[in-house]
């Protein structure tokens, strides 16, 4: 990804904003010029709540250039709450408890650096919903 794309889309990467359509009131992700749904414009930003469930998921044994450090690693398709699916990697979790259904929110990770620009992306991933902690008395 180069510096300028990485500036374009950090938006999309730190805080999962697509849009909502005006006409058919999907929500949208990544943010279009046509709503995929209804083919009309989809220009409402809309920032998503970041949770979702798992659809189904996979572990990456031969990952592509870049990423070697993190192999094996697991990647989902996430279902967010609002309707979108994204694929993301998954992290701080055990990947013998993945399940498909299991809760998950977005949280922001470091996805990569490319060492000659020396820009280091980071971008959402998945980790298992946490529970609220009591409040010690």
């Amino acid at each position: 990804m180069t510096v300028a794309r990485s500036w374009r889309t950090r938006r999309q990467r730190y805080s999962l904003v697509g849009e909502r359509c005006e006409y058919c009131h999907n929500a949208i992700f990544p943010p279009r010029d046509v709503c995929p749904h209804c083919a009309e414009p989809a220009q409402k930003e809309f920032a998503l709540s970041g949770k979702g469930t798992i659809f189904s998921f996979t572990t990456v044994f031969d990952p592509p250039a870049g990423f070697e450090r993190y192999a094996p690693y697991p990647v989902a398709l996430v279902q967010l709450d609002e309707g979108p699916m994204v694929t993301a990697q998954l992290t701080d979790v055990v990947p013998e408890e993945i399940s498909i259904g299991m809760p998950v929110e977005m949280v922001t990770r470091r996805l990569n650096e490319q060492g000659d620009e020396g820009l280091i992306l980071y971008s959402y991933k998945f980790r298992p919903t946490l529970e609220p902690q009591a409040a010690i008395v």
